[in-house]
């Protein structure tokens, strides 16, 4: 079982290379909550995640020949920059195997750090198993992103700058991929400070730890499907279960709508990016996943930062719909003079921006002398998004909300 001792000497390893990252009052959260909410910001880390983290102290604890010979490792993105910059930094030969859909820009980042990048299977479990094949044709040292002591152990330094940041923290909410960050923190914290309840959090799409848990041994599901793809591992590792079954309080799942939701809120109100898995944390604290008291000291650890930019723009636009703040809706127009100007009219009247009108004539579910209309509207929330389509069916449209 991993130890505190371990993670203070993990700490003493990387002091230098990994950035002690800030705690951040969010008052915005505290009051959306009613508890006090303090944001561990590892998006600030280098490589952009917490990763670099544990990479680096497995590294740091190679012998000499290990380190001649190489390491290879899997990722889905974050473990991959981690390992390469702490390789690179260290003066050791890394192979990164990544899955063949792994985020454009986690790739380029993983080569710009060093790394050599070979893309491979469809998620984070076949590009493991290729890359195990490499460890043995090649004898290179296999640094496993969370079901090794080192890396659980490096991870759990977050653990150690939240209970000397907050010593007064209740509850620390950490996602849960593969487990080694939630084994490391949990250990930290809990063998530091007394009565801290540590909260672990899974995409719905992704709940191998719950179940788990709730089978009492280590259960592999068929598949992964969310968008928070830096905890999308089909299951835990034996050593992190063991130390989830010990020393985390309990494992909750969120959706892929509350991530959007807590992803968006992020960048409107703390101005800071996070991805998939950053978000999971806040969005088992906004939509109570857990129980907890007002004003309750709550930390929710946002592990990281590194978001494709195509794939922020659809989680955002989901967002926005969560928010009520955008509008998709489709009506059949009689095809005559000034009728469009008369919904556009409605709509201004209500107060509602327009993104973008698709007028079709040649829609096949409309009549002949009508013509199909798409808006996409901005609005303020749900009830304003409501309103506008209670002003258009008062005038005679047939609405249909197709976001």
């Amino acid at each position: 079982m991993l130890t505190l001792s371990d993670v203070q000497a993990a700490r003493d390893r990387i002091d230098g290379v990994v950035r002690r990252t800030p705690l951040d009052y969010s008052h915005s959260f505290s009051e959306m909550t009613g508890a006090t909410v303090h944001t561990k910001m590892e998006t600030f880390q280098r490589t952009g995640s917490f990763k670099i983290r544990g990479a680096m102290n497995r590294i740091a604890t190679l012998s000499e020949a290990q380190k001649e010979a190489g390491v290879v490792t899997a990722s889905a993105g974050n473990h991959a920059q981690g390992v390469a910059l702490a390789a690179t930094r260290a003066g050791v030969d890394a192979t990164i195997v990544m899955p063949k859909y792994a985020p454009v820009s986690k790739v380029k980042a993983t080569e710009g750090y060093g790394g050599n990048v070979v893309l491979h299977g469809v998620d984070y479990d076949e590009a493991q198993a290729h890359a195990h094949e490499i460890e043995r044709e090649e004898g290179r040292t296999y640094v496993h992103a969370f079901d090794d002591p080192m890396v659980m152990a490096g991870q759990g330094t977050i653990g150690l700058e939240i209970a000397e940041d907050c010593p007064e923290v209740d509850t620390v909410v950490v996602p849960i991929g593969g487990g080694g960050l939630i084994a490391g923190i949990a250990t930290a914290v809990t063998e530091t400070l007394d009565d801290v309840r540590v909260v672990g959090v899974q995409a719905e799409g992704a709940s191998s730890a719950a179940k788990s848990l709730e089978k009492g041994a280590v259960t592999e599901i068929d598949s992964v499907d969310t968008i928070a793809d830096g905890i999308a591992t089909r299951s835990v590792g034996e050593r992190t279960f063991e130390v989830i079954r010990e020393r985390v309080d309990e494992v909750v799942t969120v959706s892929d709508r509350e991530i959007a939701l807590a992803l968006t809120l992020l960048l409107e109100r703390s101005k800071t990016v996070v991805e998939g898995a950053g978000a999971v944390p806040l969005a088992a604290v906004l939509s109570e996943a857990f129980d907890y008291d007002d004003g309750e000291t709550i930390v929710p650890a946002l592990c990281g930062g590194n978001i494709d930019m195509n794939r922020l723009t659809t989680i955002v636009m989901r967002g926005l719909v969560q928010m009520g703040r955008y509008l998709k809706i489709k009506m059949a127009l009689k095809d005559r003079p000034g009728e469009l100007e008369t919904v556009a009219g409605i709509v201004a009247d209500a107060g509602a921006n327009v993104y973008a009108v698709h007028h079709d004539r040649t829609a096949r579910d409309v009549a002949v002398n009508a013509a199909e209309l798409e808006l996409e509207l901005e609005t303020h929330d749900e009830d304003h998004a409501a309103e506008i389509v209670g002003e258009l069916e008062a005038h005679g449209y047939d609405v249909d909300v197709l976001v």
